[in-house]
């Protein structure tokens, strides 16, 4: 008997030995590795490291504590350990920071084996990014802010040899237009650093805000930091504020604010670059002591967007130049940053042109044009900010009328200022709106967020090289690398900043950290799926934008058969839809080539993943109703720049977007619009609806009514309907079916008149009434 209860002993300690050395030596494959950025070369072994209770961490000081921490708070928050640190190493079961002083300064070498893991590295951000890895190496568990219990807490054995490809891995954030706390801040920090990014471009001024606390100026946060709230009106039309009016949004960072920020930056391997604008983009400056402009004009801190920007610092006066050196003298001290932006852009030098002041100071220095004074104003601040051992750092206009002899560019107007300045041997950072500005849309318009108008989906940022093909090397190698913009006009809110930052942010740090050959977009969007993981647990409000299917639908006007293709942003997607009632599930169809649609029909669409719809699905409509194809004719045509489809755009079922730039919109500027559709012979009918659209910023409005009328003989008409709408402010572009129903009869001619606004302050170049259909049922 005891020889069976040791045979069963014996039996359970071998099962128990075979599942531990089953659970220690799980095999890991290449496509379980999930970094971003992607290392330059990364070997992958066998076996695992098995991080436990027990797991110490081998440091020689406090900032590799500090580094260390990183991991020591989300093991204790997700598993519930407090790791050791020791200065010591054990036998096993330990990560150890080693210096090597001839790696590059940010490069790291990490090497994990299932006795221990070592992070070789020369500097701070060098140890920190390899440790960055390690935690993306992790189950994405591990970002839980909750204990959680069975989780394998292994990585696979592996050695990862790694280096940024530019040292200008950047994101800027505009906080005078909407401004954010002093914890978001902290926050898009930590996030920089978890993508291996290591420049945060703080942009604190701008005309809606001034955002840092000048202890020789108050009056620029106690005027300047405030505004009048007109959050219910669209950015571009709200109307122009006074010194009288109340002004009770805004807020700003105290000068122990932005210590903490700085700090906290500098434990993350983060470099923060202020930028105090000048010499436009200053009407909160402006609104504070008015005697900085040309004609010292009592003016409001602006609530919305100002074009063009003529309130700007006069560049006569030496007040001015004594004011802005004092306030850099203090941002210097606050700001370790070898980098001081100045801004230099889109000022319009229309009071320069009239400026006593200023032309004194042209006639004095000999300076041939308006343009030639900004140069010498930018000269000016350069030659203050290197005697102070930095560098001056602005937009490409810095350019024009000759560049500082010192000075970094920031191409933004495409790449060309970029490679002008590099040609004449000046350091650039490239961020080009084509590819870097993540204030505009993602994804397609009707599913997303109020943005500026252009379009930059997550592979497209991907795509981005700081490099113009057509530099020399030796150009090349003034490019120090990218960033992208995040500018807040229409970004009110944390949790819509997030949306536009992430994961946009994750295709940026693979372009400028990566080598160019190994980036591949197929590899690139499988990895970024354990990203979204992460940031789910983080609680980090990223767009879905990929995941979404975007349809394009075209019809053939002989045959009134439309064909409807869809895609999103994923190679080789599962997409799979349902028609009409049909509801998405397991039994949706899979999409493998275009729909082809002849009648009234509903698309429901989505990308699957392990057989379930993922992201918001797609819905549609393909309208087929009694005008398809009729024949339309406007008692005034639309206006030549929106065209949209022609002679069938009204009657081709093809709905526009909440981009008016999509080609599927006819438009009348300053005018209603007056259309006659001939059903050809009578027709029965009950309702009409019209397509509209409204995005009050460049002066779209929604028509006050629209009225139907029909006939017989074209000649006489009786009113059946009108549906009428006031106006309202919004700050939002919307769409709207315009919808008149009557009792049914039957009729030849339809006549729709939609009545227009008459202008409004605010509208830009007028007021613009857009259409896209007439629906006759």
């Amino acid at each position: 008997m005891n020889v069976v209860k040791k045979m069963l002993v014996l039996i359970i300690i071998a099962l128990m030995a075979s599942c531990q050395q089953s659970k220690k030596f799980k095999v890991f494959t290449e496509a379980d590795i999930a970094i971003i950025p992607k290392p330059v070369n990364l070997q992958l072994g066998n076996g695992v490291f098995e991080f436990n209770d027990q797991t110490q961490f081998v440091i020689s000081d406090d900032w590799q504590k500090e580094i260390a921490s990183v991991l020591l708070d989300k093991f204790k928050t997700a598993a519930g350990w407090t790791l050791g640190v020791s200065e010591k190493a054990p036998r096993t079961n330990f990560i150890e920071f080693i210096v090597d002083k001839y790696l590059n300064d940010e490069a790291y070498e990490l090497v994990v084996s299932s006795d221990k893991i070592t992070i070789n590295a020369k500097t701070y951000s060098g140890f920190l990014y390899g440790l960055e890895s390690i935690r993306q190496l992790l189950p994405t568990e591990i970002e839980s802010k909750t204990k959680l219990d069975q989780v394998d807490w292994v990585i696979p054995n592996l050695t990862i040899i790694d280096e940024p490809r530019f040292k200008w891995r950047g994101l800027h954030l505009d906080v005078a237009r909407h401004f954010f706390e002093k914890e978001y801040i902290l926050q898009t920090i930590d996030m920089l650093a978890m993508h291996k990014m290591n420049v945060f471009h703080f942009h604190l001024v701008d005309d809606q805000g001034w955002r840092i606390e000048i202890k020789k100026y108050p009056k620029l946060t106690e005027i300047g930091g405030f505004r009048n709230d007109q959050e219910d009106a669209h950015w571009d039309g709200r109307r122009v504020t006074t010194p009288e009016d109340d002004a009770t949004y805004g807020g700003f960072y105290t000068q122990e604010d932005i210590k903490e920020i700085v700090a906290y930056a500098k434990s993350k391997g983060v470099r923060v670059v202020p930028e105090i604008e000048m010499p436009a983009h200053v009407m909160s400056a402006i609104a504070s002591y008015p005697e900085l402009s040309c004609f010292e004009t009592p003016i409001g801190v602006p609530s919305g967007g100002v074009w063009p920007i003529t309130e700007i610092y006069c560049a006569g006066k030496e007040s001015t130049f004594e004011f802005l050196e004092n306030v850099l003298l203090e941002v210097m001290e606050l700001f370790p940053s070898e980098y001081i932006h100045v801004g230099g852009d889109e000022a319009t030098k229309t009071n320069w042109e009239k400026c006593p002041h200023c032309q004194k100071r042209m006639k004095d220095e000999g300076l041939a044009s308006v343009d030639e004074l900004q140069s010498y104003f930018i000269k000016r601040m350069e030659r203050f900010i290197a005697s102070h051992d930095r560098k001056l750092i602005g937009w490409d206009e810095i350019l024009e009328g000759g560049l500082a002899p010192e000075a970094t560019v920031m191409s933004w107007r495409g790449v060309q200022g970029g490679v002008e300045a590099a040609k004449q041997g000046h350091d650039v950072v490239m961020t080009p709106t084509s590819h870097m500005y993540f204030d505009y849309y993602q994804g397609p318009q009707n599913e997303e967020p109020l943005a500026w108008g252009g379009y930059i989906p997550l592979s497209k940022v991907y795509e981005f090289d700081p490099v113009v093909e057509t530099m020399t090397p030796a150009q090349a190698k003034h490019v120090l690398g990218g960033q992208a913009n995040v500018w807040s006009e229409q970004i009110k809110t944390e949790s819509h900043s997030q949306y536009m930052i992430y994961p946009r942010l994750a295709a940026l740090s693979e372009a400028v950290w990566s080598p160019k050959e190994s980036r591949d977009w197929d590899d690139f969007s499988k990895r970024i799926l354990t990203l979204f993981e992460r940031y789910e647990y983080l609680d980090i409000n990223y767009a879905k934008s990929a995941y979404l299917v975007m349809a394009d639908v075209q019809i053939d006007m002989d045959t009134k058969e439309a064909s409807v293709s869809l895609k999103n942003e994923f190679t080789n997607a599962d997409i799979r839809y349902t028609l009409n009632e049909d509801e998405l599930s397991d039994n949706a169809i899979k999409y493998t080539e275009p729909l082809k649609i002849n009648k009234t029909t509903t698309i429901h669409a989505s990308l699957f993943k392990d057989d379930k719809p993922v992201g918001v699905p797609f819905n549609t409509t393909v309208a087929f109703h009694k005008a398809v194809g009729k024949k339309v004719t406007f008692k005034e045509i639309y206006d030549d720049r929106y065209q949209g489809d022609g002679e069938f755009g009204m009657v081709n079922t093809l709905r526009g977007t909440k981009n008016f730039q999509d080609g599927r919109w006819q438009a009348w500027l300053a005018k209603g619009m007056e259309a006659v559709v001939d059903l050809g012979e009578e027709t029965p009918i009950h309702e009409v609806l019209v397509g509209t659209l409204e995005n009050q910023g460049p002066g779209i409005y929604f028509p006050t009514a629209v009225r139907v009328y029909v006939s017989n003989d074209g000649n006489t008409y009786k009113e059946v309907g009108v549906e009428k709408r006031a106006f309202a402010k919004n700050p939002a572009s919307d769409l709207k079916d315009f919808k008149v129903s009557f009792d049914e009869q039957s009729v030849r001619y339809v006549k729709v008149v939609a009545e227009s606004l008459e202008k409004l302050p605010g509208a830009v170049g007028g007021v613009w009434l857009f259409v896209d259909e007439i629906i006759i049922n």
